[in-house]
């Protein structure tokens, strides 16, 4: 059957950006910095498995409908134009059916963990699969992503915990504002194909203060863990791992303080270490 030829599912598996995990990686880390800091340390396998496969399935989804919804942008930038849906290998009703049959399968997948984690999971979907159409109206659609990559922080603690308790909640907009910085920088790659299209990004939107507006947002978003890490009582341990996170924000303005597009790329795909040096912190912090 041509559906389940090598060519077909290769071409899935590059809708599916499966080819490029920094997505997963970036979602990842905010879901085990939740599960660890609501477990107090390891979490339970099940529920952990079960978050991981979620991040892996959601991010999935969004990346079938983010093509959907950038079709036709797709087509006039440089970096996109050769993506299975922009160039016809997939149509837009196999991508449509494959990103809902992720995002059931996403669902499904919680019902061992409650009711509770269930409904939350219903926005969280919501907002994943609406993001892609942010940047039609929205002037910092990053914003928008960074809370939808964050709900599982709430999530996970619900699971875990039965609740949210406010250093929880801190922690989501820490993960809100370092989005903001990652993603943008993931803009200035994008600016000029983006400025001939009328397509709304951060980068966009601070203009020539794009680089001072990533910079104060990792800052915000560590400072925002500082005090969070502080109300704890946090040791030498975690703070180790948050030293090593401020020099990699520093590391990544000297990449992007210049503006050139390799570099910040380059910058967006090293937050996978950001991400793993707070998350580092936290493992030793609760061994």
């Amino acid at each position: 059957m041509a559906v389940l030829s090598k060519a077909r599912l290769r071409d899935y598996y590059l809708l599916l950006r499966l080819d490029k995990p920094i997505g997963i990686l970036l979602l990842m880390w905010p879901t085990l910095w939740g599960l660890w800091m609501a477990a107090e340390g390891m979490p339970p396998w099940h529920v952990m498995l079960i978050f991981i496969a979620g991040v892996v399935l959601m991010r999935s989804a969004g990346c079938a409908i983010n093509d959907y919804a950038d079709r036709d942008i797709d087509l006039h930038v440089e970096r996109t134009r050769n993506r299975p849906l922009t160039s016809g290998r997939i149509g837009e009703k196999e991508a449509l059916l494959l990103a809902a049959g992720l995002a059931v399968l996403a669902l499904l997948i919680t019902l061992p963990l409650g009711w509770s984690v269930i409904l939350m999971s219903i926005p969280a979907a919501f907002l994943a699969g609406s993001y892609p159409f942010t940047k039609r109206f929205f002037p910092m659609p990053q914003a928008y992503l960074g809370i939808a990559f964050g709900f599982s922080i709430p999530m996970a603690f619900v699971a875990v915990q039965g609740s949210v308790p406010l250093h929880a909640w801190l922690v989501f907009v820490a993960n809100v504002f370092w989005t903001v910085a990652y993603d943008t920088e993931y803009a200035l790659v994008d600016k000029p194909d983006d400025l001939k299209l009328n397509i709304k990004t951060a980068a966009i939107t601070l203009g020539r203060y794009d680089v001072l507006g990533i910079v104060l947002c990792y800052a915000a978003s560590l400072l925002m863990w500082a005090w969070v890490a502080s109300s704890l009582a946090f040791g030498p341990a975690f703070w180790l791992g948050w030293v090593c996170a401020v020099g990699i924000a520093a590391y990544h303005f000297m990449l992007i303080r210049n503006r050139d597009r390799a570099l910040c790329f380059k910058a967006f795909l090293h937050n996978n270490w950001l991400g793993a040096a707070l998350f580092a912190g936290l493992v030793l912090q609760y061994l």
